[in-house]
């Protein structure tokens, strides 16, 4: 059988791989400490657990949805007033299955073949790969340490940026670590606005920012609301990632856009499901705020015993992420990772594989304790991979 030709822009998939070496390693006997995939360790709160449970046992929400429940929606208004000073109205939302199906819906809806969209570099995965699965090509934009990790709009082509459809920006940012500031993303805006593009804000991870103040909503900046849409995840925040709760947020034209597409794609979303984030978009807050300070105590033990190994102290301000830089004498990620899995029994997602310029660093995801991100490095140091 011949397959469709979009299958021949995507290589294996980095963390099924990962994941398959690594069994392998513990068939064979192998203790293994996996930091490569960001699946939170904490647990969802007893309210959100509940509300699902409770609706479950409904008859009729085994029904098809067919739509957003109109409480969700509101709750998501609520939310984004109360927690952002963001005031939204119902037509600005949508609930989609994860960012990561939102993302690459949304290009199919926004992208013709031959189209461009700018990604940063690095990035995650599905921001060049949406691009790609609509028949369009991704341009990458720079993302590196001269600019803090942050869009530097201003060294963007200004034909380039003519040409594309829309462009990609995620802070608090996976995998890099950095966190927005106000000037950026007031140029990222001014810029928008120059040369008619879209902005594709990916916020999930508004709720673990480490250093000064509580993260935010792109949305909040004026102006965001009229060039702009963000995707806002539950799953970080309130550790349902496999519920695949997140919301589309912004301009009421591409809200409506991705509706009519995913419209064509299934009958909405499970409703113990849209239950469970009505509880966590109204729950109390406190116990998101009291988890933040856990990744903090996680980010720096974890940056504290890669220094002492003689690491470069990774970047490392956002996200339940490590962006660390390998030791000089290393310069293949992916083969470093293969060598630390053999030796060390340590599994981390190699930098090249979030984009070109991730080559050189690699990922850890703050999925253990203290002590256990403690452990992790005293095998990477002993195995002989520090500085």
């Amino acid at each position: 059988m011949q397959f469709s030709s979009r299958l021949d822009a995507f290589g294996d998939e980095v963390f099924a791989s990962l994941n398959a070496q690594r069994r392998a390693l513990e068939a064979r006997g192998r203790d293994m400490v996996d930091l490569s995939v960001g699946t939170p360790d904490f647990e969802p709160p007893a309210h959100v657990v509940n509300a699902l449970v409770e609706a479950a046992q409904d008859p009729v929400s085994w029904r098809y949805a067919l739509h957003d429940e109109p409480a969700l929606l509101e709750a998501l208004c609520d939310y984004y007033r109360r927690r952002f000073g963001v005031e939204v109205t119902p037509d600005m939302a949508m609930l989609v299955s994860g960012t990561q199906e939102g993302m690459g819906h949304l290009a199919l809806a926004l992208l013709d073949p031959g189209d461009t969209a700018l990604v940063p570099d690095p990035c995650y995965p599905i921001f060049a790969g949406a691009v790609r699965l609509a028949g369009a090509e991704p341009v990458y934009y720079p993302m590196v340490a001269e600019h803090g990790f942050l869009p530097h709009v201003a060294d963007i082509d200004p034909e380039v940026a003519d040409a594309a459809k829309y462009l990609v920006i995620s802070l608090p940012a996976n995998p890099v670590g950095s966190v927005g500031t106000d000037e950026m993303y007031e140029e990222v805006i001014d810029f928008a606005r120059e040369h008619d593009l879209l902005v594709v804000h990916d916020n999930a991870y508004s709720d673990i920012v480490h250093d000064g103040e509580r993260g935010g909503s792109f949305l909040r900046f004026p102006g965001a609301a009229d060039v702009g849409v963000e995707f806002f995840s539950l799953s970080k925040s309130f550790n349902v990632t496999g519920a695949r709760l997140s919301f589309l947020v912004g301009r009421p034209d591409v809200v409506a856009a991705l509706r009519k597409l995913r419209g064509q794609i299934d009958f909405g979303t499970f409703v113990p499901a849209q239950r469970a984030a009505i509880a966590a978009l109204t729950g109390p807050l406190e116990p998101v705020e009291e988890q933040r300070q856990r990744y903090r105590e996680r980010r720096d033990a974890l940056c504290d015993a890669l220094e002492q190994i003689g690491w470069e102290r990774p970047n490392a301000q956002g996200t339940m992420f490590v962006w660390a830089k390998l030791p000089d004498r290393y310069t293949d990620s992916m083969q470093f990772v293969q060598d630390l899995m053999n030796e060390a029994g340590v599994v981390v997602t190699p930098g090249a594989s979030f984009g070109p310029r991730g080559e050189g660093y690699v990922r850890f995801a703050l999925v253990l304790p203290p002590d256990g991100l403690r452990d992790a490095v005293a095998r990477i140091g002993a195995a002989g991979f520090g500085a």
